[in-house]
């Protein structure tokens, strides 16, 4: 089981200096709203590649009026070994990752941890636009295959640089044929990485409690089908460069796809059930990624839950914490109070999160 053993937060939004000392059980934070709880789950968010689950600058995450920079520091422990990390922005700068106390490239982060998160601003993904989707999509993904994250920022790379060409209407067939070549190549393991996940979450969630429905998932392209072969990619885009450079910007690939959703027993779209069995089908989707990463990697992904109670009844909740600690994983929950957790008990430690002259404090509850 992988899992945070310690936490320190300094000069993190709220957070002046706040340190934690965990077990590896499930992390209920507590507190009234704007204490800061949800600046935990951030942080947490942030022991993986990416911009973490508020998708912040480094300069919005520093606690103001300081403004000196900020820093996390935690042991991150597994089955055979325990890593030191240290992640750090001054001035505004991009963030820093020291593993073990060398510096590191972010994208290590995901060879270490793998982190999933539901927040309340989730809860809108199937009626609003498609970029939440996929956002989601990827994250999944990344969590199967931590190389997905370099392959997507090589193939956003290429198809900024072709994006320039087409706005400035420079007509090279030389430049846009190296520039497509690299798109193709890092579009067809994007969208062959995206198919798998869904592949393993599928197979996941029918070994689920019955408390959550389940989702079948699906890969779309309002505009056209989903390419998995790069001649296919090169010559989409080829054939696009003329209505492209009208519209200036790339039309085809996977930047546009989309992930359905449809309540199986029910036959309906994500976006036309109710706002409940939204937010189930989510946490559904969610329990099928940890528990498929623990069957096919024997990684336990680290799950963020942030105001989790929100939109489901009793019962749920309880077979949602249930499922939890069955799949072994550390769970870091937020609410108000703890009332909301009541049926984990002593199976979680829970926190509570105060402030004092508008700094967020902790204090272990149990």
């Amino acid at each position: 089981m992988e899992y945070i053993s310690s936490l320190t937060l300094s000069h993190f939004r709220s957070h002046k200096i706040s340190k934690l000392l965990l077990d590896g059980r499930p992390v209920v934070v507590f507190g009234k709203n704007g204490t800061g709880k949800t600046n935990i789950l951030e942080a947490v968010s942030l022991f993986s590649p990416g911009r973490g689950l508020r998708r912040a600058t480094a300069s919005d995450i520093t606690r103001k009026p300081e403004a000196i920079g900020w820093k996390i520091e935690g042991k991150v422990k597994n089955r055979i070994s325990e890593y030191e990390v240290s992640i750090c922005s001054t001035n505004g700068e991009s963030r820093s990752l020291f593993l073990d106390g060398k510096k590191a490239s972010i994208m290590k982060l995901g060879q270490i941890l793998r982190i999933v998160w539901l927040v309340p601003s989730m809860d809108r993904i199937w009626i609003e636009g498609t970029s939440g989707r996929r956002q989601f999509l990827d994250r999944l993904t990344l969590s199967y295959f931590p190389e997905h994250a370099e392959v997507s920022l090589a193939y956003e790379k290429a198809m900024r640089e072709r994006n320039r060409l087409l706005k400035e209407k420079i007509h090279n067939d030389h430049w846009y044929n190296a520039l497509e070549i690299e798109m193709a190549k890092n579009a067809v393991s994007i969208q062959k990485a995206r198919i798998k996940a869904i592949k393993y979450l599928s197979e996941a969630q029918s070994h689920l409690t019955e408390k959550f429905p389940k989702a079948e998932l699906l890969l779309i392209d309002p505009d056209q089908i989903i390419i998995t072969n790069e001649e296919e990619a090169i010559e989409a885009l080829k054939e696009s460069r003329r209505g492209d450079m009208i519209l200036g910007r790339t039309s085809v690939g996977p930047h546009k796809s989309d992930l359905q959703a449809v309540y199986a027993d029910k036959s309906t779209l994500a976006k036309d059930c109710s706002t409940g069995e939204q937010k189930a089908l989510l946490i559904s989707i969610i329990l099928a990624n940890a528990k498929s990463l623990a069957k096919i990697s024997d990684i336990s992904p680290i799950v963020l839950l942030d105001e989790v109670s929100a939109h489901l009844d009793v019962e749920r909740q309880a077979a949602l914490y249930n499922e939890i600690c069955k799949l072994g994983v550390q769970a870091w929950m937020t609410g108000t109070g703890p009332e909301l957790f009541s049926d984990l008990r002593n199976r979680a430690q829970f926190i509570e999160v105060s402030t004092i002259d508008g700094i967020s404090a902790l204090s272990l509850s149990n």
